[in-house]
């Protein structure tokens, strides 16, 4: 018997160690989620006695939650700590014990990164990319730029357009909307495409801004302007009346980055909530969480694009059957080591083993908090 081909696969956990650095956002983010001027990221590296480190990382958007987020990732590995097990099987067992805790909110997004650490040390330890190591093949996906066209005046939004779809020759854009009369809002959308041309795809997002009234009388009022996706337009969680807006709107309602699990993303599937989803990997339930998402989309027939974590959320959806758009942004880009490239509005998933993140010490060092 070849006893070295038991061991193929297989990682034993020994330590996992998290570090939160807060870096500068090239372009300031004006939402109707706040104003931001940094990215608050917790770094995970997870050590196995095999000698492969899984890695990844976070972006919990508020700076003062990274603390309580790395006490919850710390108190799950701490369940199978020397254990040689598989990702499946820790999320299932750290599922279970969440019960008791709740299955939204920090805890899954802890258990998340968890997941997310164990898939890429799994996949050096094969020596495989993960995409590969899910059945899939390295290779490219659209993507569309999110870095930009936030709640600022109409009169920078037409350059700022430009410098985006340049930015890696993009087909997409995103661009939020929200402004105070709907009028405001037509008249960013058309500074935007007169900037880029019709065969630029605009999606947009109102970030959760609305009451359901006031939504239905702003995307109705925009609802012939040719967009992608209006996205998010009432609070993320309201499937009851984001149903409603499904059936009376025109232009495709796009929700899903802010639903934990994949429970509660079959309670939107069944409750018609949306036209596309689009997973966030803190959220869904890392790796795990969104393979499973994945699986209710493709056999629901709807369009699954992502949520940031363009490198690992590109080799998901390289194994997503309904995969629609990959949302490329540079939030991480200045503490990791190589840069994620987009030409001609593609990403190109690369044939190296793991998830492709790996850390520049330097800049982690200058800006760790």
């Amino acid at each position: 018997m070849n006893t070295s081909r038991v061991e193929v696969g297989q990682i034993t956990l020994k330590k996992i160690k998290c570090r939160v650095v807060s870096t500068p956002l090239p372009r300031v983010i004006v939402g109707k989620v706040g104003r931001f001027t940094h990215w608050p990221l917790i770094l995970i590296d997870l050590e196995t006695t095999e000698g492969v480190v899984g890695q990844c990382y976070l972006e919990p958007y508020v700076e003062k939650l990274a603390k309580p987020i790395v006490g919850a990732i710390e108190a799950i590995f701490s369940m199978y700590e020397g254990r040689k097990i598989g990702p499946f099987d820790l999320y299932e067992g750290a599922m279970k014990t969440l019960h008791l805790n709740g299955r939204e909110g920090i805890t899954v997004i802890a258990l998340s990164g968890v997941d997310m650490a164990i898939w890429d040390a799994l996949a050096k330890s094969v020596d495989l990319p993960l995409v590969s190591l899910l059945g899939g093949t390295p290779g490219p996906i659209r993507a569309y730029n999110t870095n930009g066209l936030w709640l600022n005046p109409l009169d920078q939004l037409g350059e700022e357009a430009k410098s985006l779809v340049d930015a890696g020759g993009f087909k997409a854009l995103k661009l939020r909307l929200g402004r105070e009369t709907a009028e405001l809002d037509k008249k960013a959308i058309g500074i935007v495409r007169e900037a880029v041309g019709d065969d630029v795809a605009i999606m947009t997002d109102f970030n959760q801004g609305f009451t359901l009234a006031e939504g239905l009388q702003r995307m109705h009022a925009l609802d012939e302007e040719g967009l992608y996706w209006f996205e998010e337009p009432i609070a993320y969680d309201d499937f009851y009346n984001y149903s409603q807006i499904t059936s009376e709107i025109k232009t495709p309602i796009q929700i899903g980055e802010n639903i934990y699990g994949s429970r509660t993303f079959l309670k939107a599937v069944s409750a018609r909530a949306a036209d596309m989803y689009m997973p966030d990997l803190m959220r869904i339930g890392g790796v795990t969480g969104w393979m499973r998402a994945a699986a209710i989309a493709g056999a629901a027939g709807l369009p699954l694009s992502s949520h940031l974590y363009p490198r690992l959320s590109a080799q998901l959806l390289r194994v997503s059957e309904s995969a629609d758009w990959l949302e490329w942004s540079d939030w991480a880009e200045a503490i990791l080591a190589e840069p994620f490239a987009v030409e001609n509005g593609i990403a190109t998933v690369p044939n190296i083993p793991g998830n492709s993140i790996s850390w520049n010490e330097k800049a982690i060092k200058k800006y760790q908090i």
